[in-house]
């Protein structure tokens, strides 16, 4: 099965250059979700064609924090009721949501056949996108690396806690160590001031550069902003709730860097590298 859909991948219309980037960060509460979802607004406005994967299946909670209303999810493309196009719901700006499931014990622990369906489901998506942006579960479950391992650029948030820059090492230890990866982006959220924020990398980038072999970045700082809780109280994203925050403008600046990454040229340059990534992970 999984050979038949890696053969099937590789014969995908090769225009499909989309870009790949896994949100993550090892611990909950660090604001991953409400980042992903306001990068992904703050591209959209940049002319981008954007979804918005959200990767924790068991807890989704990304169509919740924008007010939208969900009729099928991909529990339903998993059992065969819909394709993935169907399940897509609109959100601010043009960006597209593919929601998943939240109180669902099964769909967090997949077998082999249902990641097989889920992989096969992003093998036949027709809506074009430029952009896809994977909403990652917290913690360093299977899911968690099979997400971040499979994009071609991952984003690990952190936050002024101690659980968040030991969990965010736990991670990257274990995708550089088991799997490989070796370059990692770093967004410090929800900072008091701009040294806060590289203190916070300088942390980070020092037990990883002492104790792994990675290529560490940082690539945004976001300042703490009543605004962003506002926002969330009114369903919205802060960047168009409250465009001239400081958050706004930190967010607003990532999605230009972003959005000014390089495609990687070779055969991972495409919607291939995701999805043939996750197929090499479950064969």
């Amino acid at each position: 099965m999984m050979e038949d859909q890696a053969s099937s991948l590789r014969k995908m219309n090769q225009s499909k250059q989309i870009k790949v980037v896994a949100v993550t960060g090892g611990k909950g509460g660090v604001g991953k979700t409400n980042l992903t979802l306001n990068l992904a607004i703050a591209s959209a406005k940049l002319g981008q064609r954007v979804m918005v994967l959200d990767a924790d299946l068991g807890l989704a909670n990304v169509d919740v924090m924008l007010g939208l209303r969900v009729q099928r999810n991909l529990s339903h493309v998993l059992s065969g009721d819909c394709t993935l196009d169907e399940v897509l719901v609109n959100g601010p700006h043009g960006i597209k949501i593919a929601p998943a499931t939240s109180g669902t014990k099964n769909m967090a622990e997949l077998d082999p056949r249902e990641h097989a369906g889920l992989i096969r489901a992003f093998g036949e998506l027709k809506t074009p996108i430029d952009m896809l942006l994977v909403d990652t579960a917290a913690g360093i479950s299977d899911m968690v690396v099979s997400f971040s391992r499979a994009s071609q650029e991952v984003i690990i948030v952190v936050c002024d806690e101690p659980t968040s820059l030991t969990d965010a090492y736990a991670l990257i230890k274990i995708l550089n160590r088991e799997h490989g990866v070796f370059k990692f982006k770093v967004v410090a959220n929800m900072v008091r001031s701009e040294r806060e924020g590289q203190d916070l990398f300088s942390k980070l980038s020092k037990v990883t550069g002492r104790f792994l072999d990675v290529a560490m970045e940082l690539v945004g700082i976001i300042p703490f902003d009543e605004n962003v809780r506002k926002a969330i109280r009114k369903q919205t994203a802060v960047v168009d709730a409250y465009p001239s925050t400081p958050a706004s403008k930190a967010i607003n600046q990532l999605a230009s860097r972003v959005n000014s990454w390089p495609i990687p040229k070779q055969a991972g340059g495409h919607l291939e590298f995701f999805l043939e990534n996750l197929v090499s992970l479950h064969e």
